[in-house]
């Protein structure tokens, strides 16, 4: 499957913050076995990079991304590390370039029309929308996708998405998945709770197995 598929039939994209590396495979193993085989590990801090490596060589039924990539360097890094795909918080022409260059999918961050329609003059088609909440949430995203419907775009909200609120984010026919940051938190991660991060995925999963059920 190409990273797009992953995300339409995972409809959920972990976003996590790992601090120590040795975290990363029983992450990925704890989130596979919920039911998400997909994951995106930002390089907020120092062992984000790594913790890429360390999935992408012992977990290979992840599909494994690197987020909050925000120039071209990291993307060389990032791709050089084994990530299938690349979040962006933002858009810009040159991380765009980059993205090209290394021959690997990026996702920018975009919440104003412009900047939309920036990301798909260059060739974008599934965009991050972040911060999702913060800048409108359900409401907003709607009103924006209204006038593009036509073009095939579609959004990933990222940014205050939620166990509560994620099955209205998914109910838009712009929503290709949303990323999660609640299903593992740093916290959670550093503390090394992976059951506890293993069940909420799966409640997550059940949610949206349920919507497609009906």
């Amino acid at each position: 499957m190409s990273v797009d598929e992953v995300i339409r039939a995972s409809r959920i994209v972990p976003v996590v913050e790992i601090d120590d590396a040795s975290a990363a495979v029983p992450l990925a193993e704890a989130l596979v076995a919920a039911g998400l085989p997909i994951i995106e590990v930002t390089l907020r801090t120092p062992a984000g990079l790594r913790a890429v490596k360390e999935i992408v060589r012992h977990v290979p039924e992840m599909t494994v991304g690197a987020g909050t990539v925000l120039n071209a360097e990291q993307a060389g890094q990032a791709t050089d590390a084994g990530a299938s795909f690349l979040v962006s918080p933002g858009y810009t022409a040159a991380l765009s370039k980059a993205a090209a260059l290394h021959g690997i999918r990026l996702y920018p961050g975009t919440v104003t029309a412009s900047e939309v329609l920036q990301a798909m003059e260059a060739g974008h088609r599934t965009l991050k929308f972040f911060p999702a909440e913060t800048n409108g949430g359900i409401a907003a995203l709607s009103a924006l996708a209204g006038p593009l419907a036509h073009t095939g775009v579609q959004f990933m909200p990222t940014g205050g998405v939620n166990i509560d609120n994620l099955l209205d984010y998914l109910a838009l026919p712009a929503v290709a998945a949303v990323g999660g940051t609640w299903i593992a938190r740093r916290a959670q991660i550093a503390a090394g709770d992976f059951t506890a991060i293993g069940v909420l995925a799966a409640e997550a999963v059940a949610r949206v197995a349920k919507t497609r059920a009906s």
